[in-house]
């Protein structure tokens, strides 16, 4: 019983220390949310990501390698991208007229997966928690299989709960006014800074150095 309890505690302390900066961004996301891009999109992308940071860091339970630091670091490429992209469309998306008529509201499960928006909340995610793979791997590492699953259910549990609470958020008036007003303004910003915080911070800079050799 006690490591049952152990295995819940340790699970919702990591969660805890590598996921609360993902709490604004999420919510960030979740003001955003429009005909285009919809809470579902966020939802998915978010568990995708964290699923992807998961699959990276299970080989620590099972003893293998997993790729150095300065290679996830890359990751950091993506966040900035899509910041650069979002920033040079903002004044086209403003000035674009959409027909809230024509956009279907049955969406499939599997085309909700499969979208781009989707998949740009879940890169990055990834690249938020690059980090979250060194706490994540010696955790693994000291686990048996019964204490992995209950980790790894809180995890995922946890996921959920802090998409509904950045969810709710939103509909704080001053938080959504906060982020409805201005959070597609500074969006493009957030992201570029915390890609370039994950390349950096990741040492990816020494890539250069190797390719130049």
């Amino acid at each position: 019983m006690s490591g049952v309890i152990t295995a819940i505690s340790t699970g919702a302390a990591a969660f805890s220390a590598t996921n609360i900066d993902d709490l604004v961004i999420l919510t960030l996301f979740f003001s955003q949310v429009n005909v285009k891009f919809r809470k579902w999109h966020i939802i998915l992308g978010q568990y995708a990501g964290f699923t992807a940071l998961v699959m990276v860091s299970l080989p620590g339970f099972f003893g293998g390698l997993i790729l150095p630091r300065p290679w996830i670091g890359l990751f950091g490429l993506i966040p900035i991208i899509i910041g650069i992209k979002t920033l040079l469309n903002s004044e086209d998306e403003e000035s674009e007229e959409v027909d809230t008529n024509t956009e279907t509201s049955h969406e499939s499960l599997l085309a909700k997966f499969f979208n781009v928006q989707t998949y740009s909340v879940a890169a990055i995610t990834f690249a938020n928690g690059t980090d979250n793979i060194s706490i994540y791997v010696p955790i693994f590492a000291s686990s048996n299989w019964q204490s992995l699953l209950l980790i790894l259910g809180v995890f995922f549990l946890s996921v959920g709960l802090l998409c509904y609470v950045a969810y709710k958020l939103t509909h704080n008036q001053a938080i959504a006014h906060l982020f409805t007003q201005y959070g597609h303004r500074f969006m493009p910003y957030v992201l570029i800074g915390l890609g370039t915080f994950v390349f950096i911070d990741s040492h990816s800079l020494s890539l250069m150095n190797l390719l130049n050799r």
